[in-house]
């Protein structure tokens, strides 16, 4: 297996990522690339997908693949429950990391920065054009607590959907979105012999410096 995992490669030729590619700001950029990710990417690969990186209370990293779902100058919006892991972490140290690759433009990008949480308009109006099924779920699911089977979390659903049998689910206290304010924003681009162009977008003094780092 070790041989087998060494041996493991492949060469990135698809692109480049110059200077004269990128504007002095990173949002811009990363709209563009993000377009491009929905042009290309093909199921299962899903181009709003991203890791996402906290820390909990002994300094342990946790990591995890969510969807994006808003994104403007402000910077980058995801939802989840409140008293979730995560949530929990975000509460002690409200700041997190994100990756997102996108393989078929051999692309990453890599972002930094403290969170905060959206406000309640946003939220209400984010969870009223979710699917029924997960607006129930978002009741229904205890996310990160220990339950006995499935049977135990189908019993929660079964709950959730007589208690809104006559109304639409409104947006539960516990459940929100979180925003990445991004400090700095990594714009990678695979490269033959692994000699990979990075360009990093960095905050400082309320303006993004840009520079490039080695690979």
């Amino acid at each position: 297996m070790t041989q087998t995992l060494a041996d493991m490669r492949r060469d990135y030729t698809r692109d480049g990522l110059s200077e004269a590619q990128a504007p002095h700001e990173p949002f811009a950029l990363f709209e563009q690339w993000f377009a491009e990710a929905v042009e290309t990417e093909q199921p299962p690969v899903e181009p709003n997908a991203m890791t996402l990186a906290t820390v909990d209370a002994d300094g342990r990293p946790h990591c995890r693949v969510l969807l994006l779902k808003a994104l403007d100058e402000r910077g980058f919006t995801f939802f989840s429950n409140y008293d979730s892991a995560k949530g929990q972490h975000l509460a002690l140290n409200p700041f997190a990391a994100m990756t997102f690759f996108w393989p078929s433009l051999e692309r990453q990008v890599r972002i930094e920065g403290r969170v905060e949480r959206v406000t309640a308009a946003e939220c209400d109006a984010y969870f009223q054009v979710r699917p029924l099924g997960s607006r129930l779920g978002a009741w229904a699911s205890p996310q990160s607590q220990v339950i006995a089977d499935r049977g135990e979390l189908e019993g929660f659903l079964a709950q959730a959907e007589q208690r809104f049998l006559d109304k639409a689910p409104h947006c539960p206290p516990h459940w929100g979105g979180y925003r990445v304010l991004p400090e700095r924003i990594e714009f990678w681009q695979g490269r033959s012999s692994r000699l990979h162009d990075r360009l990093n977008f960095r905050l400082h003094d309320a303006t993004w410096l840009r520079e490039r780092l080695a690979p």
